[in-house]
């Protein structure tokens, strides 16, 4: 049986860790074209075959609410950063895709906010990083 106390314990690490290092990163998003949460937007559309995702797909790997992704999908779409339509294979659904623009800003992003965290995750060696990694993995049901 697991140790109460020692999860608890290793729960609030883990959580003051990831805020400490969230705080650290955020800067990479000031005077940027980008907001973090269009950053995850185009993260996920920009990985996606032909730079194309569902909607719920998008959703999914968002921590905020569907109807904020919706609003926040239809303010990207203005911004000329993602284009949308109706999902061919699923009439009640959408499909998102990343414009030219928005494929640009998130690439150069992107190449300043990886350079950040791998810095910041410097702190941990590749064995340090896998097991990390994997246990996070567990923790979250093997995503």
């Amino acid at each position: 049986m697991t140790d109460r106390r020692l999860a608890v314990q290793a729960w609030e690490s883990l959580f003051r860790a990831q805020h400490e290092v969230f705080e650290d990163i955020r800067s990479d998003f000031d005077s940027t074209d980008l907001t973090q949460a269009e950053y995850d937007v185009l993260l996920t559309v920009t990985r996606a075959p032909q730079m194309t995702a569902r909607l719920r797909d998008v959703t999914g790997n968002m921590l905020i609410s569907q109807p904020s992704v919706s609003r926040l999908v239809e303010r990207m779409v203005t911004r000329g950063l993602l284009t949308k339509c109706a999902d061919p294979e699923d009439g009640r659904g959408s499909l998102v895709t990343a414009t030219e623009n928005g494929a640009v800003v998130f690439r150069r992003l992107a190449a300043a906010h990886g350079r950040s965290i791998a810095e910041r995750m410097a702190r941990l060696d590749n064995d340090e990083l896998a097991q990390l990694h994997a246990l996070t993995a567990k923790l979250r049901d093997g995503d």
